[in-house]
């Protein structure tokens, strides 16, 4: 339960920031963004690392556990270990370049409106693997509760 819990606050924490932050960064003028970002980006990373990470471990944990187990639903969870782990993944290949670059405001202001538009899509991305990988740990636990034949 403590990894549905963990991949549910996840993708909530990943939907918030895509439907609320990311418009409100957009409203911002330039240089208001570039402050605000500045401001508050270890409190993101502080925040989201440490969830994303937790969320993908104790998936793998079900994961392994569940195969080990050969329990109902061991698939499911490395579906969403796999998915929790894709969303960290997809830090390294984005967003750690683009946070940077907000962070060192290495952005023209007029690149700006585009870049933080690229960084939403990327984001809605993260938020539809994130809900995925909480489908397939909710299936999981289905799977052991009532076994699909």
């Amino acid at each position: 339960m403590l990894a549905v819990v963990l991949l549910g606050v996840t993708a909530g924490a990943m939907l918030a920031e895509a439907a609320i932050l990311v418009p409100y960064w957009r409203s911002l003028a330039p240089a208001d963004f570039f402050d605000w970002y500045s401001a508050n980006a270890s409190l993101l990373v502080d925040f989201y690392s440490p969830l994303e990470i937790a969320s993908a471990v104790v998936a793998l944990v079900c994961a392994l556990t569940y195969s080990l187990q050969s329990r109902p639903g061991a698939r499911l969870w490395g579906v969403a270990a796999i998915l929790s782990i894709v969303v960290i993944a997809m830090f390294f290949v984005y967003f750690k370049d683009a946070n940077a670059r907000f962070l060192s405001r290495t952005i023209e202001e007029n690149s700006l409106a585009e870049a933080l538009a690229t960084w939403g899509r990327w984001q809605w991305v993260r938020v539809g693997i994130g809900c995925a990988a909480f489908v397939a740990s909710v299936s999981a636990i289905r799977a052991v509760t009532s076994p699909l034949d």
